[in-house]
């Protein structure tokens, strides 16, 4: 599978083909649909925490250079370096430029989506650094050579069974025994001495405290710890909008992110990093380098999707997504996959390239109702639609069908002559009250049967079912 946004249909296809990709999708998102039910039901305040994260995230969204500015101010004085970048090349250069400067050979990275979104881990190879996924799950698919199919789990896409094999070929020391502890252990054994031996520690960031200049990750494994703390210099690669105002804010939004993210009340892991290692601390790095990342951000507020900058990055909309638990992520050839990324990748991609995403959306509006923060997925998908029709980007044979269905819909009479006759060569081709294959609707059709129409139009049955009226008697 080629991973870019212009070939979703093929992606897609290939998808729907696999079966074991389906397990592990299956294995997972259910998964994660279940806890996220319980955890939410075990909140009764959840609705109330809801709101106010909204309220949180537009209130910095709509004062984002006050916060930038003080975040700035307290992470130098706390004894950070604070660099600025605009695209995602310029953060890479920066970030290689650090690596440089101390003379880094390897670095050790924490799971980071803004890192694969401004490309990193290609930047690191392409300069000789050598790259070491700290997180379980980015260390299968850096050993598989796959990008990450979800934003929380990035190796959803592989079975255990498909991730004992890559142990047992590419490990020093494979597990013997095939359960999940053993494969641990396994992978334990191959990353604990890389740890200490990195020059350089690089992470992402969950949030951005204002009042404080600290960055808060959180992780389960504590790998992010092990990743941020033992190497010479720790570097940060955060977006903008990662920003809150205060630590009571941060906590806030934790207990959103978490329990949409994985069920639970609290991550095993939360950390906040608050400069490098001052004199008389146990432990810590030496030097702490914070790159703040716009790569269209600041052009999202201007262009109409304001409310995607809310996001947490919980992955909530993925798992309850009924295209993304048919497909997996891969498909739509982005960073962000699901209908976060479906918003999203326009944006970082641009629309002709990926003009097929926002159309891979039912509009059942379940993302947004799951969503910790309330973003309008639905109407943001329609405004990517919208604006490909105006820019003249939909197919010729889209615009022709759309065309022709408008002339129709706008008269009545033809209308209802048009569905008469479609309904009744539509039962053509059923075989026992199904139809397998249709002309011209081959994307209908293909990984699916469609119930036979019963014969009769919906107005037709309405006129023969509605009751009589019978006229009033005058006394």
């Amino acid at each position: 599978m080629e991973h870019a946004p212009e070939r979703f249909k093929t992606n897609s296809n290939e998808a729907l083909a696999d079966r074991t990709l389906k397990i592990a999708i299956d294995r997972t998102t259910g998964t994660a649909e279940r806890k996220r039910n319980i955890a939410v039901t075990a909140f009764p305040e959840f609705a109330a925490a809801r709101d106010r994260g909204k309220r949180i995230k537009d209130h910095v969204i709509a004062n984002l250079d006050h916060y930038l500015v003080e975040f700035e101010r307290n992470a130098i004085a706390s004894g950070a370096k604070v660099h600025w970048a605009s695209t995602a090349d310029e953060a890479c250069e920066i970030v290689i430029r650090i690596c440089r400067s101390v003379g880094a050979h390897s670095a050790t990275r924490a799971k980071s989506m803004l890192g694969e979104e401004i490309g990193l881990p290609h930047a690191l190879a392409k300069a000789g650094i050598e790259r070491v996924e700290t997180d379980l799950a980015e260390h299968i698919i850096q050993l598989a050579g796959d990008p990450p199919s979800h934003i929380v789990w990035p190796a959803m896409h592989r079975t255990r069974e498909q991730v004992s094999v890559l142990f047992k070929e590419r490990h020093r020391h494979p597990h013997e025994t095939e359960d999940v502890p053993a494969m641990v252990e396994s992978a334990r054994r191959e990353l604990r001495d890389r740890y200490f031996t990195a020059e350089v520690g690089i992470s992402g960031a969950n949030f951005l405290v204002a009042d404080t200049g600290s960055v808060c990750t959180v992780t389960n494994e504590g790998n992010a710890e092990l990743t941020t703390t033992p190497p010479r210099v720790h570097i940060v690669t955060a977006g903008i909008e990662k920003l809150v105002p205060t630590t009571a804010h941060a906590f806030a939004m934790l207990r959103l992110l978490v329990r949409s993210a994985t069920g639970a009340e609290l991550t095993q892991y939360t950390t906040f990093h608050c400069g490098p290692k001052r004199p008389g601390d146990a432990d810590g790095p030496e030097e702490m380098h914070i790159v703040l990342v716009d790569n269209g951000r600041t052009r999202m507020l201007v262009e109409g999707q304001r409310e995607m900058l809310r996001c947490i990055r919980c992955g909530a909309c993925m798992n309850h997504c009924v295209v993304f638990r048919q497909i997996g992520g891969h498909a739509y050839g982005g960073t962000y996959p699901g209908p976060m990324g479906a918003v999203l990748t326009p944006t970082f991609m641009g629309l002709e390239k990926s003009r097929e995403l926002p159309h891979a959306c039912t509009m059942n509006g379940r993302c947004q109702e799951v969503c910790p923060v309330d973003i309008p997925l639905p109407a943001l998908l329609r405004g990517w639609r919208d604006r490909s029709w105006r820019e003249g980007l939909e197919p010729r044979t889209v615009r022709f069908g759309i065309g022709l269905w408008a002339f129709v819909a706008q008269r009545p009479a033809l209308y209802r002559l048009a569905s008469r006759m479609g309904v009744r060569m539509m039962r053509l081709f059923r075989r026992r009250g199904w139809i397998s294959s249709l002309p011209l609707a081959g994307s209908w059709t293909g990984h699916r049967d469609l119930p036979a129409p019963p014969g009769k139009t919906f107005m037709e049955l309405h006129r023969t079912r509605r009751p009589k009226r019978h006229p009033e008697k005058v006394s």
